[in-house]
């Protein structure tokens, strides 16, 4: 039995209280013969962790001396670019993605969905370097892998031999794919790319994640496509599809009805609160039963010097890209960073309810609005009620 006796926390910024953990899940009260440690917790606000739904730890530059970005205005100077940092960067593409994925702990991540490049200027080294990776975040970090054509299935020979390879060797635990009909150059439902995609979830069990940043009927295509293929191969609930810049352009009456469609299809869908009029209508996605997601994205890449893998600081930008004003609102964007990811990513809620695993974070603050408005400093991570991360370090 490993018990933890967490004193003098308030869940939520309510009433001061204590909280136990047993083998990593939250009790109503410790057993008689249990002995457990006891963290101190000093009065401060007890969170959830949080979940980054859709995030690309090879691509990162954290950490790393300065790159100084070229102008792009194209996905392909975008693709182009990610090829030029990474000839640029001599370290291993699994220390790198370490060193972000151990300071989004810090920050108050329990689980990331990683998408990682497969494409042949790259082989299979992302996918290889995520896993060494994961493996030396274990027990920090839980980690779902993400094989993703950045630069398309048909317009790029061999790509879909290495998506292929990685998803027969179960060496990830899905595979991607991107604007089957815009980008990749395929027909107007995508039928090319997608013929690839559910081929492999239907024969070797991995789940897919679409990026799709195409607006309009480019997008609104495949989408539709998407969730009548999930439907007809029986894939509810292993679809996802990211970004999907052609809903918040939607009026209200057709998006209602694209909404209901996805829902039918079990489809769930992740949002990076990048601006204003690209962030998804959560709130209204998730009235009709959607499971909704938020993510880092890119940080600190060939695409933005932006980014930190801060999911408190995502949720804040939530916030400020949907001009949140109220209390409700704000605490929102913090429940679709913790809940919306868990859900997602198929993950028991970390609510800080008996039953509820054991995964919290403590700040000094009043209340969860005012934390997600200040962000304060992580002053301690949970995670299966080990002490993974205190004052911004890994512990252990």
């Amino acid at each position: 039995m490993h018990a933890t006796l967490f004193r003098q926390v308030r869940p939520f910024g309510g009433p001061v209280t204590d909280l136990a953990a047993v083998d990593g899940v939250l009790v109503a009260e410790l057993p008689d013969d249990a002995r457990p440690a006891v963290v101190e917790g000093g009065g401060r606000i007890a969170l959830p962790t949080l979940v980054d739904a859709h995030i690309h730890p090879d691509k990162t530059a954290w950490g790393e001396p300065w790159y100084s970005r070229r102008p792009a205005g194209s996905l392909p100077e975008y693709v182009a670019g990610d090829v030029e940092l990474y000839r640029r960067r001599t370290g291993p593409i699994g220390e790198r993605a370490h060193r972000l994925l151990a300071h989004a702990v810090t920050r108050g991540t329990r689980a990331v969905r990683a998408h990682v490049d497969v494409a042949p200027a790259y082989g299979l080294a992302g996918v290889t370097g995520l896993r060494e990776a994961a493996d030396r975040l274990a027990g920090k970090l839980d980690v779902q892998s993400v094989a993703f054509p950045q630069h398309g299935v048909v317009r790029t020979p061999g790509a879909a031999d290495l998506l292929t390879e990685a998803a027969r060797e179960h060496l990830v635990d899905a595979v991607g794919g991107i604007d089957p009909a815009g980008f990749d150059g395929g027909s107007a439902d995508g039928r090319e790319q997608l013929d690839l995609l559910f081929g492999l979830a239907e024969r070797y069990g991995v789940l897919l994640d679409v990026h799709l940043h195409d607006r309009g009927a480019t997008g609104l295509g495949p989408l539709r496509t998407l969730a009548a293929r999930t439907v007809a191969a029986g894939l509810q609930g292993r679809v996802t599809v990211s970004h999907v810049f052609c809903l918040p352009e939607l009026p209200d009456g057709e998006l209602d009805a694209v909404a209901e469609l996805l829902a039918g299809a079990g489809i769930a869908l992740t949002t990076v609160a990048p601006s204003a009029h690209q962030v998804l209508p959560f709130r209204a996605l998730q009235a009709h039963g959607l499971r909704v997601g938020l993510g880092s994205d890119g940080v600190r890449d060939s695409w933005s010097p932006f980014g930190n893998a801060d999911m408190l600081h995502r949720a804040h930008l939530l916030g400020w890209t949907t001009d949140a004003r109220t209390d409700q609102e704000l605490t929102d964007c913090l429940e679709l960073a913790a809940h919306g990811g868990a859900d997602l990513l198929g993950l028991p809620r970390a609510d800080l309810t008996p039953g509820a695993p054991a995964d919290f974070l403590l700040v000094d603050g009043e209340c969860p609005p005012q934390v997600v408005v200040d962000l304060p400093e992580r002053e301690l991570v949970v995670k299966a009620g080990r002490v993974v991360a205190e004052h911004g370090a890994l512990v252990g």
